[in-house]
């Protein structure tokens, strides 16, 4: 039988499974490679985004984890470049994405280190549930390898570059990266096995979206991704900063491996399978093809949806050390406050194509739509020029109905809709869309305040219920989008 086909036995989804969380949502685990930048935060934008919309909802058993991914090749090359051990790096590397992610306001839940001896419970844990289910095991392997990204690479995963001095050499096909080949004893998982169960999972919309991330998945299963068996180990010789093989003190456990059991530390058994999981568009093949597959193998349920997202650009071209265009978000946050970066983050970045920032971007935003459009017209309809009792005026309805105009109605249909649209908006996890509505009602009500004339009205005591059904309609927009 399917092993993916027992997940959807009634048996195993109403009765067995039950969890104590209404809403689990986790990032991915960020490298300790070097300091956060912009997509980081985005990322974990999206994840708080939508677990505070679902606490709106009502849902108030919620969890939210996040966290660091702290073993591996790079980290210990990153901790020699600096003179320190790798423990220590990592602590301080660690120490700076939670003291982002604090100043930004990101309310998670749980924070998970691979350095963290929970963690490593769960590592050993998994790798044995996984070994006594006969889907590792030792063996050698040969193969196309990339330091860069810390794994091997498929054939069909190549390209072919040329070096400065004109030799021809294979790269990575993702990321530009260069490879060679290696030959060592390490330990496999039968990840063929899992091909037709891959399929399966796939097949069914909204296990991945945007939707057009499931059918590049199923592009890579048809291309053969999943017909070969992987690497979960090195060689400690090779790797030395990582947790080790139960019972083989000669190998480590992949970096790769070790931090998809993250989810597992922190949610498992009470909450599991994850409600989303929020990842970016680079590390789409471990949790689409490789994570599914480990969790088949543990007889444990996949995750409900991958939501998927793209890249920020800055300013039309990929963000690197080279080029010295690394945004900061800890130095945005200082020119632009940290409400001001969520608020551009969330309302530019869209999840199915790459989104873009620049200096002049994220400052007409936050000055033509929160300091213009909405702070504008907050302080227009409380000032006293039009409004000399400063409050909130009761709706008159027969008032409305004498002085509704065509701009009012405009402004009253967009409110009416309005909650029902952001929140499917906000549901399928596209806040920028759901910002866009909100803008597209504040900008009807200062078209609307703007045709009313409420100074003019003021001044004449006639005009008073028709003034106060003006703002009456204004304040109630910007209650409505405020919420």
């Amino acid at each position: 039988m399917s092993h993916l086909k027992l997940f959807f036995r009634p048996s195993l989804t109403l009765s067995v499974i039950r969890r104590k969380s209404d809403y689990f949502i986790t990032t991915p685990i960020y490298y300790v490679n070097a300091e956060p930048h912009i997509g980081h935060l985005y990322t974990s934008l999206l994840a708080d985004a939508s677990h505070r919309f679902n606490l709106l909802l009502g849902k108030g058993n919620t969890l939210f984890c996040t966290g660091t991914d702290e073993h591996g090749t790079k980290v210990q090359q990153a901790a020699a470049a600096n003179g320190v051990p790798p423990d220590k790096y990592c602590d301080f590397v660690s120490s700076q994405y939670k003291s982002l992610f604090d100043n930004m306001d990101v309310d998670y839940s749980h924070f998970v280190r691979t350095t963290d001896k929970k963690h490593k419970e769960k590592v050993h844990w998994f790798w044995n549930k996984l070994k006594e289910r006969g889907h590792i095991v030792p063996g050698s392997y040969a193969g196309w390898y990339c330091d860069a990204d810390e794994m091997f690479l498929t054939d069909s995963q190549l390209k072919k570059g040329t070096t400065k001095d004109g030799k021809e050499v294979f790269l990575s096909a993702e990321s530009g990266r260069p490879v060679h080949w290696v030959e060592e004893s390490n330990y496999k998982f039968n990840l063929p096995a899992f091909k037709e169960d891959l399929k399966l999972w796939l097949s069914t919309e909204g296990c991945v979206k945007p939707d057009k991330f499931r059918q590049m998945l199923l592009f890579w299963l048809s291309e053969g991704v999943a017909d070969r068996e992987v690497s979960v180990s090195r060689p400690v010789s090779r790797v030395h900063w990582g947790i080790p093989v139960p019972g083989d003190d000669t190998q480590t456990i992949y970096v790769w491996l070790d931090a998809l059991v993250n989810y597992l530390t922190a949610g498992h058994p009470e909450n599991w399978p994850p409600s989303v999981q929020v990842l970016g568009k680079d590390i789409l093949k471990f949790h689409g093809i490789y994570w599914p597959a480990f969790l088949m193998a543990a007889d444990l349920e996949p995750p409900r949806c991958l939501m998927v997202h793209s890249h920020w650009m800055v300013d039309g071209e990929k963000m690197s050390k080279s080029k010295g265009n690394v945004v900061s978000p800890a130095d945005l946050s200082l020119a632009y406050t940290a409400e001001g970066v969520r608020y551009f983050l969330l309302r530019e970045g869209t999840p199915h194509t790459d989104s873009n920032y620049s200096d002049v971007k994220i400052q007409r935003f936050l000055n033509a739509e929160l300091a213009d459009t909405m702070g504008n017209l907050l302080n227009r309809s409380c000032g006293k020029t039009v409004n000399q009792r400063q409050l909130f005026p009761a709706l008159d309805k027969s008032a409305l109905d004498q002085y509704c105009s065509q701009s009012a109605s405009e402004v009253m249909t967009a409110v009416e809709s309005l909650q029902s649209e952001v929140k499917e908006c906000y549901s399928d996890m596209n806040f920028y869309r759901g910002i866009a509505e909100i803008m597209s009602a504040l900008h009807a009500a200062n078209r609307f305040f703007e045709a009313s004339k409420p100074w003019e009205l003021r001044k004449s005591p006639e005009q008073q219920r028709h003034l106060q059904t003006v703002l009456h309609i204004t304040m109630e927009t910007l209650r409505v989008a405020g919420e």
